[in-house]
């Protein structure tokens, strides 16, 4: 059966679902004063796009968007646990990048955790790399943080005007 993906309202009893899911994933991972995820509410802005993945019109994962100016932060990567292994991570990534270039975005970043093994290793095998802290996360052993250029810049990247390829 084929997945669906669109934008849909974070504050829909779906994407709550899937966003609860998500934080009950790192929980069973990480301490609470380690996760550093964004709840429906901080979500629901108009800087941010929440895609959710649908397998026979059930929701099965979900990505956020977060438009945060000078590049595109990915939060709330979660693909149900009886759908994992079938792409759509991969897909919600795809499509996720794409709607980055759509408003102009060329620099995706992102905070995960070595411990969340199997999102780190489909970020690596997307092009993502290793970068230094942003955004205000405090540097902890558990955090880990990636970014990946995806196309050309049409904003300004760190305070200086830039046109160029990733």
């Amino acid at each position: 059966m084929p997945v669906t993906i669109a934008t849909e309202s974070v504050l829909s009893d779906n994407a709550r679902a899937l966003i609860e899911a998500s934080e009950a994933a790192l929980l069973a991972v990480y301490p609470p004063e380690e996760c550093f995820s964004f709840s429906a509410e901080e979500l629901a802005t108009k800087s941010t796009q929440f895609l959710v993945a649908r397998r026979a019109g059930a929701p099965v994962g979900c990505v956020a968007l977060v438009d945060q100016g000078r590049y595109g932060e990915v939060k709330r990567l979660y693909v149900d646990p009886g759908q994992r292994g079938r792409g759509i991570g991969r897909a919600l990534m795809e499509e996720l990048e794409g709607a980055a270039r759509d408003i102009g975005l060329g620099l995706l970043r992102l905070e995960t955790g070595a411990a969340l093994a199997a999102a780190v290793q489909l970020y690596r095998r997307m092009g993502y790399a290793d970068c230094a802290p942003f955004g205000g996360y405090p540097d902890i052993a558990s955090n880990l943080f990636m970014q990946k250029r995806i196309g050309i810049l049409l904003r300004e990247d760190h305070g200086l005007a830039q046109l160029s390829r990733a």
